[in-house]
């Protein structure tokens, strides 16, 4: 669905007289190949690169070098950008800043009536939307009297309601409490599995980067590392080394294992921990 070949993005510094006096390069020949229906995680410190990745994906930005294709369109073509757009969406950081109306419903409708859909069409699909992230029964309250991960849901129904194929999610739970968080990952994974939407999480939470199916480390705008969660989670070693942790409970295991106790690589759950001391070795692993 998603295909990135050797994107590099250079971003430029002016002196008072508008002269180019640096050049910062925040994206450096990435290749990233994304299927229809994945579950994507793109982990990395700040200023590693995955924002302005993010924003390629969605047309946001255009590549100083390579390619980004999304459903075979090319987003350095001007005559396809609102269609590269509507087929992929996108969350960001804070939500304050992505809801304009005063009515929670109306928020979700303001995309579909742009693009032109006739009044019961918008209608139908903002309350599609709603229901489907849960948020149906405060369609008539102000986004104003809800908590940041409500409102997070809302901007989710929003971008739902354009009928995109995928969702990009920029640290969509950087400013929520845990609560919120898991009421946002929640209604990722469940757009994922239910509706088979394509999602593309940036996050700095490593226990949300277990549910990915594949993992994409980023680090001084290459792509350091990438495999399953599993596989990412293993190499605890080289994820410190990239100024990352990893889950808690697989840490713990980590060092277990450096004590001695023989337990498996790449421990995600407690549940997964429990049963390997135990002897009950983890179907997965």
């Amino acid at each position: 669905m998603i295909s990135i070949r050797k994107l590099i993005h250079d971003y430029f510094r002016q002196d008072e007289d508008g002269n180019v006096s640096e050049k910062i390069r925040a994206v450096d020949g990435v290749d990233i190949e994304v299927n229809a229906g994945e579950f994507i995680v793109i982990l990395g410190h700040n200023g590693c690169g995955k924002s302005t990745l993010a924003k390629h994906i969605n047309a946001l930005l255009f590549p100083t070098e390579g390619e980004v294709w999304v459903e075979g369109m090319n987003t350095t073509n001007e005559d396809q950008i609102w269609d590269i757009r509507q087929r992929a969406g996108m969350i960001f950081q804070n939500p304050d800043n992505q809801i304009i109306a005063q009515v929670v419903e109306e928020d979700v409708g303001f995309g579909p009536e742009n693009i032109g859909l006739p009044t019961d069409k918008i209608w139908q699909r903002v309350e599609e939307s709603l229901k489907t992230v849960g948020m149906y029964e405060y369609r008539k309250k102000s986004p104003n009297r809800l908590s940041g991960g409500q409102k997070q849901r809302v901007c989710i129904a929003g971008v739902m309601a354009m009928h995109p194929k995928c969702i990009i999610m920029d640290e969509p739970t950087a400013m929520l409490d845990p609560s919120g968080r898991r009421e946002v990952i929640e209604a990722a994974r469940d757009l994922n599995k239910t509706e088979g939407i394509t999602i593309i999480l940036i996050t700095h939470y490593m226990e949300e980067a277990i549910q990915a199916d594949r993992i994409f480390v980023m680090d001084q705008g290459k792509v350091a590392m990438q495999g399953t969660p599993r596989e990412i989670f293993s190499r605890v070693e080289e994820m410190q080394a990239l100024h990352l942790d990893v889950p808690q409970v697989t840490l713990l295991a980590h060092s277990l294992r450096k004590q001695g106790i023989r337990i498996p690589k790449g421990i995600l759950t407690r549940e997964e921990l429990a049963d390997a001391l135990l002897g009950r070795r983890p179907a997965a692993l």
